[in-house]
């Protein structure tokens, strides 16, 4: 089988140098996300190359996990007691009470303490935190693990076609390389364990996303996997564009597709 994604070639030949290594250790290596790792190994291996992804464990442990995780049973109800029925004749049914009055007030904006009630004299809603900024600014946000983590963007390089020619690369006609200097803080007390520029993106003025090249520079170190509460880390993102493209934002998300928690830089003027 032939391997025409230039990801896996390089997933593959970091493995062929090594032979037998864990997931997050050639994540590590190969400077990609753990879980992305795992999925191409394990697409890859059912393709009929001669690879087998294994997991490894402690027996024992996961038992005792396992035993720790299980529900405790719940105790039925207590039954039901019903008042023995009286003797004697049975009351005619009393009418019903006339309707009260309908306020205006509440008609009109709902009873007080809902979502519906609203007064003037209420303080308005607090803005949400800023999600854009521009060169050199740090926005917060949130991981998939609800990290509380910052992201600032220190510098873009564009073009750095010069880096790229320096580390041993060489671009194809039309080509020009670009370079993202960024830098994370976990705010948070839960550790981040991603690559932080695993979904790093340039946007062109046409709207689409340039995802990051799978190369590294000895000039610019790249970005390593995880962050722990209170660390601030930085790194380098390579990307690899047409040389007429006009980029004219920066976006990070956690994940593969934008939310709530994505962040954008503008690099207009």
């Amino acid at each position: 089988m032939a391997v025409t994604d230039p990801v896996d070639a390089r997933l593959l030949a970091a493995l062929a140098e090594v032979g037998k290594v864990a997931v997050h250790e050639l994540a590590a290596k190969v400077g990609m996300d753990p879980r992305e790792v795992a999925y191409r190994l394990v697409a890859l291996s059912g393709s009929g190359l001669p690879l087998l992804v294994g997991v490894e464990s402690d027996p024992n442990g996961l038992r005792a996990a396992l035993a720790g995780a299980r529900p405790r049973p719940v105790a039925p109800p207590p039954p039901a007691r019903y008042a023995a029925p009286q003797s004697g004749p049975i009351p005619p049914p009393q009418p019903a009470p006339p309707p009260r009055p309908v306020d205006p007030v509440i008609s009109t904006w709902g009873p007080p303490q809902t979502a519906s009630w609203a007064r003037g004299d209420r303080k308005p809603a607090q803005p949400p935190r800023q999600r854009a900024g521009r060169i050199g600014d740090a926005l917060p946000t949130q991981g998939l693990e609800g990290e509380q983590l910052s992201i600032q963007l220190l510098e873009v390089q564009d073009p750095a076609d010069y880096l790229f020619g320096a580390a041993g690369y060489r671009l194809d006609e039309g080509e020009r390389a670009v370079v993202v200097h960024t830098e994370i803080t976990n705010r948070g007390g839960v550790p981040f364990v991603s690559l932080p520029d695993n979904y790093l993106e340039l946007v062109t003025a046409a709207g689409k996303a340039i995802t990051k090249a799978p190369v590294s520079l000895t000039s610019r170190p790249p970005h390593k996997i995880g962050l722990q509460p209170g660390e601030t880390a930085g790194g380098h993102t390579v990307y690899i564009l047409p040389e007429a493209t006009r980029v004219t934002s920066l976006r990070w998300s956690p994940r593969p597709e934008p939310d709530e928690r994505t962040l954008t830089w503008s690099l207009g003027d």
